[in-house]
């Protein structure tokens, strides 16, 4: 691999992580910090894209980091139609795309490509983005529903998964292209996917709130009793689709989208907050045992990250539901920075062919209405 110096920018809401890589080594890691009450003057999340680069570049200048020498900014993506996973460089329809948000998600992620892109302008480098959570590999079953017109969608995080069944791939000296495995991301959103030989055919809509309940999210629903739910409480759209990422879940039930907070509670004899955690975790081993389905059985691994994955109790509670389905395997925490400089490394070494972003979604959608 190239000793390429690489950057990468992962917009979070509250925050942007950014790492500086020189090949594989990281040589610089930090999160940048931003107050609500900065980000509440920024009418679209675009329109912060000036505030969080200069606090970056300010940050990267206090820390000494040198850019010129710069070979690739990678961004995490956000905001541009399903895509089939893969590194793609930042063109201008998918920069425009970033900007609009034009998949209908307004979310932080999807300043990535911009950044990257204002990097590659200023240093000549490089500016690319890395299976976004817009990352739809669906096969067509996993697509359809009752309602003609309305298609099961897949928003996933895609990066880390698909990371963490690399890095086990190599760890057990085999490739991710040749094995099935079901891969959960576990943490403020779930998505549980299945992976076959590299394609990710059938997961959860973390951002529809589809899936397990989750510290933020109030998981699958019966669509009825959520219709009765918005019109007896007088909901408006925007409230009653933030029940679904971000006010849902622990939030409503418990008032804190910490489950440190919460697993703290049970140890302290709540046993409401006890049946909310359980119930989560019951609800996460329900969607792996669908994805050994969607996989007819056939699975590898089943591969667990996220930040919850540090607590060894959810672990434990996965193994003993789903131990009979596959080996399992605990990868706590995130691999998203390595991921984006790691593809970077393959883009630029010509490993990996750089995809192109047509602004098309990468399916046909006439087949779902019959024509």
């Amino acid at each position: 691999m190239g000793d390429y110096k690489i950057i990468a920018i992962n917009p979070g809401s509250t925050s942007t992580k950014i790492a500086v890589f020189k090949g594989t080594e990281k040589i610089f890691s930090e999160n940048v910090e931003h107050s609500a009450e900065d980000l509440a003057q920024f009418k679209e999340v675009s329109d912060q894209l000036e505030f969080r680069l200069g606090m970056i570049l300010d940050m990267l200048k206090e820390a000494g980091i040198e850019l010129n020498d710069l070979d690739a900014a990678v961004g995490r993506g956000g905001g541009v139609m399903s895509v089939e996973g893969g590194i793609y460089e930042v063109n201008d329809i998918m920069y425009d795309h970033a900007v609009r948000g034009a998949n209908g998600v307004q979310h932080p992620a999807q300043l990535g490509p911009q950044i990257a892109r204002k990097f590659a302008e200023e240093y000549g480098c490089k500016a690319f983005m890395l299976n976004p959570p817009d990352t739809d590999e669906a096969i067509p079953y996993a697509r359809m529903t009752g309602i003609k017109g309305v298609l099961h969608k897949t928003h996933a995080h895609a990066l880390n998964q698909k990371e963490t069944a690399i890095v086990h791939s190599d760890k057990m000296g085999v490739k991710y292209e040749d094995m099935n495995y079901i891969v959960c991301h576990i943490g403020g959103g779930t998505s549980i996917t299945a992976h076959r030989k590299g394609k990710m055919i059938d997961s959860n809509d973390i951002v529809g709130g589809d899936g397990p309940m989750t510290p933020t999210r109030c998981g699958s629903v019966s669509a009825a009793d959520l219709i009765d739910y918005i019109f007896d409480n007088n909901l408006d759209k925007k409230t009653a689709k933030n029940l679904t990422t971000k006010t849902g879940g622990f939030v409503d039930l418990l008032g804190t989208s910490d489950a440190r907070e919460v697993r703290a509670r049970i140890a302290e004899g709540d046993e409401f907050a006890k049946l909310v955690y359980e119930s989560m975790k019951y609800q996460i081993t329900k969607q792996i045992g669908a994805m050994a389905a969607a996989l007819k059985g056939q699975v590898d691994a089943i591969l667990l990250g996220g930040g919850m994955v540090h607590d060894e109790g959810l672990v434990e509670t996965i193994k003993e539901a789903c131990g009979f389905i596959a080996p399992i395997y605990a990868y706590p925490g995130e691999f998203e920075m390595e991921a984006m400089a790691n593809g970077a490394i393959r883009a630029l070494d010509g490993i990996e062919e750089v995809k192109e972003y047509t602004g098309k979604v990468n399916y046909d959608e006439k087949m779902f209405l019959g024509e």
